[in-house]
């Protein structure tokens, strides 16, 4: 492997990382807590809102993410006008959230209703509202089971960056694209193979942490 070369593509393989990670970082800053309204409305007793927040989730996590990338930074502009255009940055970052808020209020949910139901009953008899019963009891122990699911969608929003390309964002597979385009070698691919291990790595280390430490906190709360 040529040494010279990889010195001459990696500053550029390095922007590109620096995008993927913008676009990481923006969408789950974004989507995490987007997805707790959409979870909690997906199980209200209010129907017009467990049905909008249902029908989001359903659209969402049932169509492509391609699609809905194609869709928010082409379709838009086409359908509602030139208002509607945006930077392809924008639109990657609008569209990941929209979609892995979907994702995350299902975790969410799942999470929420794993809770013995006796402990919403004991949270009434005490005189909780329903409010109180949620913020106070119910979510810190769900926080705790939605860690490793949650540390898993993670992992998978780091390596679905790559689907920005598709409309021209520069993330870290178009910067590695664009380097074997013009030079004909498949080394760019190899190292951004590596960049993006690495990051998954990392990823899975700081999830691990997480889940050690909730899981002892939820012990001691037993």
């Amino acid at each position: 492997m040529n040494l010279e070369y990889i010195q001459a593509i990696l500053p550029a393989l390095l922007k590109g990382t620096w995008q993927t990670l913008q676009v990481f970082f923006l969408t789950l800053v974004l989507s995490l807590p987007l997805g707790l309204p959409f979870a909690l409305g997906s199980i209200s007793r209010f129907f017009p809102v467990r049905f909008l927040s249902k029908a989001y989730i359903w659209v969402f996590r049932g169509t492509p993410l391609m699609l809905q990338l194609f869709f928010v930074y082409y379709g838009l502009p086409i359908m509602f006008g030139p208002a509607f255009r945006m930077e392809n940055t924008v639109a990657a970052v609008l569209t990941f959230t929209m979609n892995y808020a979907a994702y995350f209020a299902e975790i969410y949910r799942a999470g929420v209703q794993s809770i013995d139901h006796g402990q919403h009953e004991a949270a009434k008899t005490l005189g909780f509202s329903r409010w109180q019963t949620m913020r106070i009891i119910i979510i810190p122990q769900t926080i705790a089971r939605v860690i490793p699911p949650v540390s898993n969608e993670v992992i998978t929003l780091i390596k679905d960056t790559a689907l920005v390309t598709a409309i021209g964002v520069g993330e870290l597979l178009k910067a590695a694209k664009d380097a074997n385009n013009r030079d004909v070698n498949p080394t760019a691919f190899f190292i951004a193979a590596v960049i993006y291990l690495a990051i998954t790595f990392l990823l899975t280390l700081l999830s691990q942490w997480c889940e050690k430490r909730f899981s002892r906190h939820e012990r001691k709360e037993a």
